[in-house]
């Protein structure tokens, strides 16, 4: 009785445990690193990414393994992700904002 309570008590244990070995924060993450950036360290990694990225697009992929590839894939999505970062991101207008701004134009006219 008492190891029937012992495995179902570990089993709960272990069944509500949350490992947050790889959680972390990605946007925080980048920010923080390169907000100790300069603009010239900026434009020199954003060189380094797009030379990685074009050698990768070069590569024969058909001779790597599953890991290789699975890696491969990681890397291409953390570059993505800092250079998302590093860059301004851009202005982006809805759709009802850009009616609302040709109807004030409109009336203005």
């Amino acid at each position: 009785m008492k190891r029937n309570i012992a495995i179902l008590a570990l089993t709960l244990l272990t069944l509500f445990a949350s490992i947050n070995t790889y959680a972390r924060n990605d946007k925080d993450y980048w920010k923080d690193k390169i907000a100790n950036m300069t603009e010239a360290q900026k434009e020199a990694r954003v060189t380094e990414i797009k030379a990685r990225v074009q050698e990768i697009k070069d590569m024969d992929k058909s001779k790597l393994s599953s890991e290789d590839r699975k890696a491969l894939r990681h890397e291409l999505r953390d570059m993505n992700k800092e250079a998302r970062a590093i860059g301004n991101g851009g202005i982006y207008i809805s759709l009802a904002g850009i009616l609302i701004i040709i109807l004030v134009l409109i009336l203005i006219l």
